[in-house]
């Protein structure tokens, strides 16, 4: 078994860096060390981290730091060979990727898409505008659409900027209950709004964002209901 110090120095004289040069090329990777560090390290007083040691690997061309600490790498062939016998394999191995035949087949990142409704008749967010459930067109969305997301619909009016703006597709995730401070779309006496939830000991209200509106206070005998939450 080597020491990690005395592999470091080796590659680092091969290399024909000093100390201070290594450190110095340690700092384009990240790492701020002196040349002090580096003589501890190859005298064996300390250890660089994982991380480090495999940057350290990168500078110096240290392909097998598992050969080298212990001698010999059961899990890489070349390690059978010797000298002459592995340049050989490398220099067959080389054929072999100027061939073009034999490299990896890289993986294809398909996309993920799928199928979401857009309403076409808005949900107001300034006075109002119903909801029509069987009025909606299909669209074909990617990761762009939050992956919770069940249907989208377009905002109208200007009573929820600035986050939200007239004409504005929302994304809605279907549920029918919300809590206090969520936003959501909402049926209300046939028409259906964009806004915030205030469910308090004063009531409950349907919240714009924009101040110049005022809260619409929820009755007792209104025809009420939650389409869902905005999560996107």
């Amino acid at each position: 078994m080597n020491s990690l110090g005395t592999i470091i120095a080796t590659y680092r004289e091969k290399k024909g860096l000093s100390q201070k040069g290594l450190a110095e090329a340690l700092n384009e990777y990240g790492y701020s060390h002196s040349n002090k560090a580096v003589w501890s390290w190859e005298n064996d007083k300390t250890e660089p981290s994982g991380s480090l040691l495999m940057a350290i690997c990168r500078i110096l061309c240290i392909t097998d730091i598992y050969k080298e600490f212990y001698g010999e790498n059961p899990g890489n062939p070349l390690s059978l060979l010797n000298e002459e016998g592995q340049q050989k394999a490398i220099e067959y191995i080389e054929l072999l990727n100027d061939s073009g035949k034999y490299a990896p087949a890289k993986a294809v990142i398909i996309p993920f898409r799928r199928n979401i409704r857009l309403f076409d008749i808005p949900a107001s967010a300034g006075t109002g505008s119903f909801l029509d459930g069987e009025n909606y067109t299909v669209l074909e969305v990617g990761e762009e659409v939050p992956a919770d997301a069940d249907f989208g619909i377009r905002i109208s009016g200007d009573s929820m900027e600035p986050q939200f703006i007239n004409g504005q597709i929302v994304w809605v995730h279907q549920q029918e209950t919300l809590s206090t401070g969520e936003i959501g779309i909402f049926f209300l006496d046939g028409n259906a709004y964009c806004k915030k939830l205030k469910d308090d000991a004063e009531g409950l209200f349907l919240i714009s964002l924009n101040t110049k509106y005022e809260p619409i206070q929820v009755k007792e005998n209104d025809s009420f209901k939650i389409f869902g939450k905005v999560v996107g």
